[in-house]
């Protein structure tokens, strides 16, 4: 484009900019505005992953903020408060309808204590307003009491002696017209609210744990969050796609986590057709369920027949089934005969051993009308989608679930998608195109992607070899291993991980990768800071079942005004301790970054937006002062 070209085009994006500031006094509004707002300290950012259907321990984690509204009491209240009163007031922030349902039920005189306890949400709710601008306040408020709590926040103290008054009738009016608890909890939901400006959850909120689902819809109610999708993610959004392969996954996953609920009563799935059939196909003297061994063998059929169909992705030693000799019990893996938990296998033709019999045909075809008819999974996978992506770029850090496939040597590892080569960043966008094509247009190919990112060879999303068969049907635990990407081990260098880090436009030292994915072993020493703290893996073991193998009970990484520190929680005991006790989620946390000055909006990519339209704006002015453009209105 020419020099004239280039000015021709300026000139046309100013004169679409006046109509939104049609003089230069807007122009100039607009511009100390912004400039203010760049001066602002940087809000609160949250990380977490690998939730993993535990609804009341992420539960507990939203109210309290990862500990940070405890943190906020404690600067507020220091030593006014002893411990006893502290923990009152986060337990009534954290859990307000229930702790206020608990009081009544004590028949106290609760007037005073109404008193006390709203002064006190206010002036920790002023404390945290005081780093947003008013207009984003006054967004956050909610919409019954915006105007008095607004008026609330506005500061008072001894030498504006009449607001303060001002501000002790409006609470001794809230007690008295009996509005007291719902404003106590509109109260809480805003200091939550500001405590933590922005969540981003680095993949994997389904499976294992009982309520994947509450904790969507906790999600679909969040005020700023973002997702990068986990390959546990993936496989359902693959099923509400209507991808057999995932299907089958999915249910599998289900029966062998004991949580089929999650299937039947969230989503509305029958499972009786698979139930009837297992029943009637399946000794029910095994030493492997009815109902495992019939959902696992499906699943080896549809995803033997989509490996057969797609050569380029280099799975064919996952063809297993027709690797059995059943007259002597073993199936050959690698080169060795290795014995069979169960020779049961009825439906297994060993002409043709991925053809789906009659029954199982009409089993798969049953759920995938099922899996895409659910009105309610299809709402959580189309947030998936909105809100989700395979990585995310934001603020010097890199987020994404997995890993970027690497080769030995540290060099990207080449994958054909489509008969086109990728690697690194493009390999991943390519990768979230094929998912959104799945969802959108649901053709066989982009179907079958969604199933190779949920366990391919090469997928971001899992970056290992899946033994779905082998840790089914084989009791040789050696046949168990999962072959790792060399990613996880190469990015314990800080080099490795700067390398991965410029693919995808960033540089300097406080850039990072985000990662969630494999639990980190903090009970045998293993710390989640990882390639110089170039790395930062926040998978600590929401789940349950990962408690022993973790030693702690999930992970927060904050990155906040004054620099980045991850917390490493302990396990929640319950809602009823939590009222009874006022038991937290106990947290240690590790310093990872402290920044010499505070961070400010500036420091951020909503900042240098924020740049970008001030010099637009100056732009403006001068074009208006050289009637390049003319003003409209007064």
């Amino acid at each position: 484009m020419t020099d004239a070209a280039l000015l021709a085009e300026r000139q046309r994006y100013l004169r679409l900019l006046s109509r939104q500031y049609p003089t230069a006094r807007s122009a100039f509004t607009e511009i100390i505005n912004l400039e203010a707002i760049l001066h602002l300290p940087k809000s609160t950012e949250h990380f977490m992953s690998d939730v993993h259907g535990e609804h009341l321990a992420f539960g507990h984690i939203l109210n309290n903020c990862s500990g940070v509204v405890r943190e906020h009491v404690e600067a507020t209240f220091g030593d006014e408060l002893d411990e006893w009163a502290k923990d009152e007031l986060c337990t009534l922030i954290y859990y307000p309808h229930e702790k206020l349902a608990q009081l009544r039920e004590r028949r106290l005189n609760l007037s005073q204590w109404y008193w006390t306890a709203l002064m006190r949400l206010v002036r920790l709710a002023r404390l945290l307003s005081s780093q947003y601008t008013r207009s984003k306040v006054r967004r956050a408020l909610p919409e019954t009491y915006a105007y008095i709590i607004d008026e609330l926040l506005r500061a008072s103290g001894t030498d504006e002696l009449d607001r303060h008054e001002y501000h002790k009738r409006i609470i001794d009016s809230i007690i008295d017209t009996g509005a007291a608890d719902d404003f106590i909890c509109s109260l809480a939901a805003l200091i939550k609210r500001l405590a933590v400006d922005h969540l981003h959850l680095v993949g994997d909120v389904y499976d294992r744990g009982p309520h994947a689902d509450r904790i969507m819809d906790d999600l679909m109610t969040h005020h700023s969050v973002d997702i990068q999708w986990g390959n546990h993610d993936i496989v359902w959004m693959g099923a509400a796609a209507g991808s057999q392969a995932c299907i089958a996954s999915v249910v599998r996953t289900q029966v062998r986590y004991n949580t089929l609920a999650m299937v039947e009563s969230a989503y509305g799935i029958s499972l009786r057709r698979l139930a009837l059939l297992a029943e009637r196909t399946y000794r029910p003297d095994d030493e492997i369920g009815a109902l495992e061994k019939a959902i696992s063998v499906i699943l080896l059929k549809v995803e033997g027949q989509l490996i057969r169909r797609h050569p380029n992705y280099h799975m064919d030693d996952r063809l297993l089934l027709g690797s059995l000799d059943l007259s002597r019990g073993t199936v050959r893996i690698g080169g060795r005969d290795l014995p069979l938990r169960t020779c049961d296998f009825p439906t297994v033709d060993p002409r043709d051993p991925y053809e789906l019999t009659a029954d199982e045909q009409h089993v798969m075809n049953g759920l995938v009308k099922a899996f895409k008819e659910s009105d309610r999974l299809r709402r959580h996978a189309a947030f998936l989608y909105e809100k989700g992506s395979v990585y995310l770029v934001r603020n010097g850090n890199l987020l994404f679930h997995g890993c970027v496939p690497l080769e030995g040597d540290g060099t990207l590892t080449e994958v054909i998608g489509e008969g086109v080569s990728y690697r690194g960043r493009a390999y991943l966008d390519f990768c979230d195109r094929m998912a959104r094509r799945a969802w959108h247009r649901g053709d066989q190919r982009a179907l079958d992607w969604m199933w190779y990112l949920w366990c391919g060879r090469r997928s971001p999303l899992s970056g290992r070899v899946t033994k779905t068969f082998e840790r089914t049907f084989v009791d040789d635990r050696s046949s168990w291993e999962e072959p790792q990407d060399p990613y996880f081990e190469l990015t314990e260098r800080p080099e490795v991980c700067e390398r991965i880090l410029a693919d995808f436009g960033l540089t300097g030292p406080r850039s990072h990768i985000v990662n969630g994915h494999r639990p980190v072993r903090e009970r045998e020493g293993e710390s989640p800071i990882k390639g110089g703290a170039r790395r930062l893996v926040v998978d600590g073991g929401f789940c349950e079942a990962y408690h022993k193998t973790t030693g702690i009970a999930g992970y927060t990484l904050i990155a906040s005004t004054n620099g980045m520190r991850i917390k490493a929680h302990r396990p929640f005991l319950s809602v009823r301790a939590a009222l009874a006790a006022n038991a937290d989620i106990l947290s240690n946390t590790t310093v990872i970054e402290t920044e010499e000055r505070r961070l400010r909006i500036a420091d951020t990519d909503t900042g240098r937006a924020l740049a970008e339209q001030i010099s637009d704006l100056h732009d403006l002015l001068d074009a208006y002062r050289d009637g390049t453009i003319k003003e409209q209105g007064g």
